[in-house]
Parts: C-alpha cells; structure tokens; sequence
C-alpha cells in the first residue's frame, strides 16, 4: 500500500512560481509511475501532468512550458514546479501513482492519490 502526502501549496501571484511535493511510501517508489491532477471548484478533475518510471515526462498544453514535474527516487519524493503562474491554475493539487498505466491522462488509471493541496492565484 502506497501512502503519498502533498506539500507546498499556497498563495502566489500571478506571474509568480510554487513548487509541490510528494512524497511517497510503502512502496517502491522508483517503479511507479507518477501524475499530478488538480480540481477547480465547480470543474472536473483533470490530469496536469505525469512522470513514468524512467522518467518520460508528459504535460496538458496548458502547462507546458510553464510546469516541470520531476521525481527523486532516493528521496522517493515527486514534485512539481509551476512557474509563470495564471489564474487558471488555482485548484486543489493531488499526486497520483500506479505501478502500471496505459493512459496517463486518466484518473482511474491510478490506485494511490495523495490528499490533496491548494493553490491560489492571485491576479
């Protein structure tokens, strides 16, 4: 069983950066494949972006460019850097893993979700 805990959300303006983390345990984390998924209030889940096992990175349009996510597999430690942040960013965040997914995007690919942290923009 994987447990994940979220940290480093908050406030930022915009234009400004946060960078999350995750971290993971109970697992062998080097071999999950990791994503980051965030909720507006009053909008659906979406996928932000995902990290595989060995290290293929993949981003919505929306973020690319702006949102880096890396993992430190001896920290067994996700993160996410967001940079040159909107308004449109600010949602609740959430990590996610499974050992095994065939579409990233989707959430129920992923057996373990973190519970979650805020972000806000403001403008």
């Amino acid at each position: 069983q994987v447990q994940l805990v979220e940290s480093g959300g908050g406030l930022a303006q915009a234009g400004g950066s946060l960078r999350l983390s995750c971290a993971a345990s109970g697992g062998t984390f080097s071999l999950y494949t990791m994503a980051w998924f965030r909720q507006a209030p009053g909008k659906q889940r979406e996928w932000v972006a995902t990290i595989a096992s060995g290290g293929s990175t993949y981003y919505r349009n929306s973020v690319k460019g702006r949102f880096t996510i890396s993992r430190d597999n001896a920290k067994n430690t996700l993160y996410l850097q967001m940079d040159s942040l909107k308004p449109e960013d600010a949602a609740v965040y959430y990590c996610a893993a499974d050992r095994t997914v065939f579409l990233f995007q989707n959430a129920n690919q992923y057996d373990y979700w973190g519970r979650e942290t805020q972000v806000t923009v403001s403008s």
